[in-house]
């Protein structure tokens, strides 16, 4: 199965026009007829989808930003690109491989080929299907340490990863050491298991009146 078949079965849909696929997938190293332009009308589908989607569901237009960065910024998009296998199937140039910004970008390009080829609709279907809206999971607990401590001129943490599944099933153990104590946090892949650990740091803090 090419690129094509494999996105369209990764994403659930079935483009009319797969040269609005391809194009989605493609980025400025490999071609001219690239996503560059779908990734910009891909951000703004998907923060009125987003916007829609939580307009109810906060008190104040503050929050709602907030939450919406949450939901659509990079850090929150590249693993959901990546659950999907969206990063392996972006059509990149032979010397550009660590393009890290392709992979968030890919999904918004993708969302703007999805509106493009079947409406809204057929867009809102695929972002409701794939990001997840709860409240915990648009918290970004590890940049929330972050702007926290470099506020206070302190480092950033470091974020040690162990492997403590098996070879049937991966499971992470994320470690940090804030302050002089250290927070942990456990998942089925790095991201959640960092977000765990930031966590659990950024609660002894509040705990301690240290924030």
């Amino acid at each position: 199965m090419n690129n094509i078949g494999q996105a369209e079965a990764a994403i659930n849909y079935t483009f009319k026009d797969k040269n609005l696929l391809r194009r989605a997938l493609t980025v400025a190293s490999a071609s001219d007829d690239n996503n560059q332009l779908l990734e910009f009308f891909g951000d703004a589908v998907l923060e009125f989808i987003v916007s829609e989607r939580i307009f109810t569901e906060a008190d104040s237009e503050g929050e709602l930003t907030e939450r919406r960065k949450a939901l659509v910024s990079d850090a929150a998009l590249t693993p959901v690109s990546e659950r999907l296998g969206l990063d392996r199937l972006i059509i990149r140039g032979k010397t550009d491989l660590n393009n890290k910004k392709a992979v968030p970008s890919v999904y918004e390009a993708v969302t703007a080929a999805i509106y493009l080829d079947g409406g809204m609709q057929a867009a809102k279907s695929f972002v409701f299907s794939t990001l997840d809206f709860s409240a915990e999971a648009a918290i970004n607990y590890k940049g929330r340490l972050q702007e926290l401590l470099q506020g206070a001129g302190e480092s950033v943490p470091e974020y040690i990863h162990t492997d403590i599944g098996n070879a049937r099933k991966h499971r992470f153990e994320v470690k940090i050491t804030v302050r002089g104590k250290t927070f942990s946090g456990e998942a089925d892949s790095v991201r959640p298991a960092e977000q765990l650990a930031a966590k659990d740091a950024l609660e002894y803090l509040e705990v301690k009146g240290l924030k």
